[in-house]
């Protein structure tokens, strides 16, 4: 029983979508960016609230501007696109007025879930026949595993990260070097060239 409710808790925790909600000027926009990795799944939902002679469209893109997601005039829907490689994806809203129309402020609510979060368990219950306590250890193992990949990824950016950093402190370091030699050099020269002068002068022997 204590095992039920401990994955229970856990499931709810972890079922967290990225929800958002603001009152959206006549005449703007407002653009919304997700970093995802190769292979997931994206559902989302949105609602507009409703104004005369004032509409809200939205576009989903990736960081080429290809358009994965577009409609125009929105009120409340859903959008589902599948990410095949690792990108920056962006969804932008966008307000509009109608015959010079001084317009009014919309409020927009947009609920966007990603790889295990946007599954649907309960059609892979139905199909697999799964009773919901074998859906709910499947969801949780789906999860486990968006863990696991989610810390590979970051260990990954870590290592990229160490790596532009000691290859960044090497070309500095380098650097230096090159410029201590320059002023040594200069220096150097500098030196025997006033020397040669006071001698021509006549100033010193």
């Amino acid at each position: 029983m204590n095992f039920i409710v401990h994955l229970t808790i856990s499931l709810s925790i972890l079922s967290i979508g990225n929800c958002i909600r603001w009152n959206m000027q006549p005449n703007s926009r407002k653009c919304l960016r997700e970093e995802l990795r190769e292979n997931v799944l994206v559902k989302g939902e949105y609602e507009v609230t409703q104004v005369d002679n004032q509409q809200v469209d939205y576009v989903v893109k990736d960081s080429k501007n290809h358009i994965l997601s577009q409609k125009e005039d929105i009120s409340s829907g859903k959008f589902t696109f599948s990410v095949e490689n690792y990108d920056i994806f962006e969804i932008c809203f966008s307000s509009k007025t109608s015959n010079n129309h001084q317009g009014a402020i919309q409020e927009v609510f947009v609920d966007i879930k990603t790889g295990v979060e946007a599954k649907s368990y309960e059609g892979i219950a139905e199909a697999f026949k799964l009773k919901p306590l074998e859906m709910d250890l499947k969801r949780l193992e789906d999860f486990s595993e968006a863990i696991v990949l989610g810390f590979k990824d970051m260990k990954k950016r870590a290592d990229e990260m160490r790596n532009t950093n000691e290859s960044t402190n090497k070309r500095v370091l380098y650097f230096s070097l090159f410029s201590m030699i320059c002023v040594i050099v200069l220096a150097t020269w500098q030196v025997f060239y006033l020397r040669r002068y006071f001698k021509a002068k006549k100033l010193i022997e």
